[in-house]
């Protein structure tokens, strides 16, 4: 899609729609960066809506079609639950505006792409968490990469590792269900790194295993309740990538010793450990051909947190260029997810049909906390 130059001036306005608890983390950022302007919060329980918009000293709140109907917001960020996520971009979109994302972007291929046709034959732009690639530890590894220091990136390598969350999540069984597990809940952060550095996934093959039917809630109200396991706990993957580079991962909630944030990326001259792709922020370590220790290379850029990918749309907007975190991408990692899933089901590898446009780097001196706009 191209994208002609916003005609408007100054801050972009935002409403967020859904108070819950991962609202903090976003509005905690989204108001105090100068190029946005938090104008409405909305909720289907209005309450809460009206709460979280007092403690962000926010005039409006209401419910959803607060944020539908105000003509001054051109971004909705969708931080509703991921069973709704469709629905409301879809109204937003219908009603002419930009949407951001909370993940999972959808639930299945059918509901994203469709919600990606709808979005282009409107010109209306589609971005979608994780943006924790566009902190500084990451922006810088990708950098990097892209500067030639590790040669041609070749292969990389994933761990996500834990006993699982039931033993400190007061309500965890949602976690273990179809759409969730370490795949969907974790895959994400892993799966868009490797992506950005080595482009689309053109194919997949995987195999899981779930150790336990039932697992028991080890904190809050409900510790000692037993709850079903419906989906893989274990999954090792393997994927190919369009450059023709491969990667092995692995995510689970099966593991005693608890190893996650692990990322390495090979090439013809070096291997690179990126920092934790579920952070913003991390130095970066190289192991040149010949060396006998790593070298540090310390993160550089902005490592600001949630809401960076909706302060990058609202820039580009602004501009008329594409921003970085865009729906295509994330129904690449969804579409992705699903082939793996499809691969342990079938003992087959599976093709990836989607592609993703490669993301530029962010400009080191990209600032957030400045006022561009």
């Amino acid at each position: 899609m191209s994208h002609a130059a916003s005609t408007r001036r100054g801050p972009v306005g935002v409403a967020v729609i859904g108070a819950g608890n991962i609202s903090k983390q976003y509005l905690d950022n989204l108001t105090v960066f100068p190029d946005l302007k938090v104008l409405v919060i909305a909720d289907l329980f209005e309450e809460a809506a009206e709460a979280r918009a007092k403690e962000y000293g926010i005039a409006e709140w209401g419910g959803v079609d607060a944020a539908l109907n105000h003509p001054d917001v051109e971004i909705i960020v969708n931080l509703t639950i991921p069973a709704a996520h469709v629905e409301v971009a879809t109204a937003a979109v219908n009603a002419g505006k930009h949407v951001w994302t909370e993940k999972p972007f959808s639930l299945d291929r059918e509901s994203g792409l469709g919600l990606l046709k709808t979005a282009d034959a409107a010109g209306i732009r589609l971005g979608c968490a994780p943006d924790t690639f566009l902190g500084a530890g990451l922006q810088t590894a990708l950098r990097l990469i892209e500067r030639g220091d590790i040669g041609t990136p070749l292969t990389a390598m994933t761990t996500f590792q834990t006993p699982g969350p039931e033993s400190w999540h007061p309500n965890p069984a949602f976690l273990f269900q179809h759409g969730a597990g370490p795949l969907f809940d974790m895959g994400p952060y892993y799966l868009t790194t490797l992506i950005q550095a080595f482009g689309s996934i053109r194919k997949v093959a995987a195999i899981g295993s779930k150790a336990k039917e039932l697992r028991v809630i080890g904190s809050g109200p409900k510790a000692g309740e037993e709850f079903t396991v419906e989906v893989p706990t274990h999954v090792s993957a393997m994927a190919q990538f369009e450059s023709g580079a491969s990667s092995h991962s692995v995510f689970s909630f099966e593991s005693p010793r608890v190893r996650m944030g692990f990322v390495e990326i090979t090439g013809t001259e070096a291997t690179l450990s990126l920092p934790d792709p579920n952070h913003f922020d991390g130095d970066i370590r190289l192991w040149r051909a010949g060396d006998e220790d790593w070298t540090t290379v310390p993160a550089t850029g902005p490592a600001n947190g949630r809401g960076m990918g909706v302060l990058d749309m609202a820039r580009s907007i602004r501009a008329g260029v594409p921003h970085r975190a865009t729906g295509d991408l994330a129904y690449h990692v969804l579409d992705s997810m699903v082939s793996i899933t499809e691969s342990m089901e079938s003992g087959t590898f599976v093709d990836v049909e989607s592609s993703a446009p490669a993301s530029p780097a962010l400009p080191e001196d990209w600032a957030p906390e400045a006022a561009t706009l």
